[in-house]
């Protein structure tokens, strides 16, 4: 318990000691000079503790109070108690700041802290890799003039925050961003910055989408109602035209039917739950029926196709996704390979993988389009697919089969020298070598 100082008991000790010096000061007739000298003793006492207070304060290093006498002794106990209070309010505050800190920077979003002249107070780490800010040295800079941006500028000034602005990152224009004020408390606002790249491209995906099946669908659609608008149901044409006219109407028909079931698979495995990959795939019995269609296919183009395929391969999938991506990838070689050409698919082991590989010497693709081949409705040629029939779809199936089997799509190629689509399957799919008790087949089908 602290002891106060009373106003009494010091007033009872200076009385005290102006007696005894009054007192000694009458036996030797020195009465004033005793009390000269008493009042010389006390100012001495006291500016040795000042002394020595100011030494603890400013130039000490040490956090005990120093030893004083008297009523200086309570003078510094109660400094250092205050001092120690200070210092644990001190320290609450630090954590709360440092929780605050952590908090803000697990936010996926940049904070800036504002004042009301747009001067900086604290920004996150996000901040400085979005917006360019650096901290600490930019604190009390105003943020429109380290964001140059007109917009933004102009943005601040109307001071109409009730909706956000994007604006391109001031790093890299391949960035956007959306730039939000809110204010809290009274002389503070706060800046949330968040990348909105993801968004925007997946919003341009959907207009593309929209934009390209509309496409795709208009143009059979035109195709048969010019047909349809040419018929009359008193004047049907003649034999030959209505041939034509069935057999044109025919194929347009096969071509949007082909691509509502090419949508309804993408749609299908797109929104599939989670992949059980509880399947024993018998892989080589799929491509012995995929090598007869191939064939089939073939005869128009008279390529050369080989099928290379280990008869003891087989792998924990879903039977007809896979059959999808091996479909796809071999239909695309024969379509897209000049006719006479030569396509190998191979179904080989390597490394513990299972690894598919479908080769041709067509025409190759020019690295500019390789990357976005798996695109929904990229062709690198438009009047080429339009003559093959394709969709534009294939790839993008086979990516997203891929994706729910733990592999990806490798493409290699270069123009005039042919291309190589192939993809591995993990260890972990790969099923392993039949039994002894099984009979042995040939290593490869031609």
């Amino acid at each position: 318990m602290r002891l106060l100082l009373s106003k009494r008991v010091i007033l009872s000790r200076l009385a005290g000691l102006a007696l005894l010096a009054a007192a000694l000061g009458w036996l030797f007739d020195l009465t004033t000079e005793f009390l000269l000298l008493l009042a010389a003793g006390i100012i001495a006492w006291h500016y040795k503790h000042l002394f020595l207070l100011d030494k603890w304060l400013w130039r000490d290093r040490k956090l005990s109070p120093p030893a004083g006498d008297g009523s200086w002794q309570q003078v510094f106990d109660g400094i250092y108690y205050r001092q120690r209070k200070a210092r644990k309010k001190n320290k609450d505050l630090r954590a709360l700041v440092r929780r605050f800190r952590d908090g803000a920077e697990a936010l996926p979003d940049a904070i800036v802290v504002l004042s009301l002249d747009w001067t900086i107070v604290w920004c996150n780490k996000l901040a400085q890799q979005m917006a360019g800010l650096r901290w600490p040295m930019d604190e009390r800079q105003r943020i429109d003039n380290l964001i140059r941006n007109p917009e933004f500028q102009q943005y601040l000034q109307q001071q109409n925050f009730e909706q956000a602005i994007e604006l391109p990152s001031p790093l890299t224009e391949d960035l956007t961003l959306e730039y939000r004020v809110l204010q809290y408390g009274e002389k503070q606002y706060l800046l949330i910055i968040r990348d909105i790249t993801q968004l925007k491209q997946l919003e341009q995906i959907r207009k593309d989408f929209v934009a390209n099946v509309s496409h795709e669908l208009r143009t059979p659609l035109t195709v048969l109602q010019g047909y349809l608008e040419m018929m009359e149901p008193e004047h049907l044409p003649q034999q030959a035209i209505w041939q034509k006219a069935h057999s044109v109407m025919l194929d347009q028909t096969k071509r949007m039917d082909n691509l509502v079931q090419q949508l309804l698979t993408l749609s299908r495995i797109e929104a599939a739950a989670k992949v059980h990959y509880d399947e024993n795939v018998d892989v080589p019995a799929m491509l012995t029926l995929l090598e007869q269609e191939a064939h089939s296919l073939n005869r128009e183009k008279q390529h050369q196709i080989s099928f290379d395929i280990d008869l003891n391969l087989r792998v924990n999938a879903i039977t007809e996704e896979l059959r999808s991506a091996f479909s796809n990838l071999v239909t695309n070689a024969i379509k897209y390979t000049p006719d006479g050409g030569d396509i190998k698919v191979s179904w080989r082991r390597e490394h513990h993988k299972a690894v598919f590989t479908v080769t041709d010497n067509g025409e190759g693709i020019a690295p500019q389009h390789v990357k976005r081949l798996t695109e929904r409705f990229y062709r690198v040629d438009q009047a080429r697919a339009r003559t093959t029939g394709g969709t534009g779809l294939g790839l993008a199936i086979v990516k997203h089969v891929l994706s729910r089997h733990q592999s990806r799509l490798m493409i290699f190629s270069e123009p005039k020298r042919g291309s190589s689509f192939s993809f591995a399957l993990p260890p972990e799919l790969v099923v392993g070598e039949l039994t002894a008790n099984q009979p042995k087949l040939p290593k490869k089908l031609k």
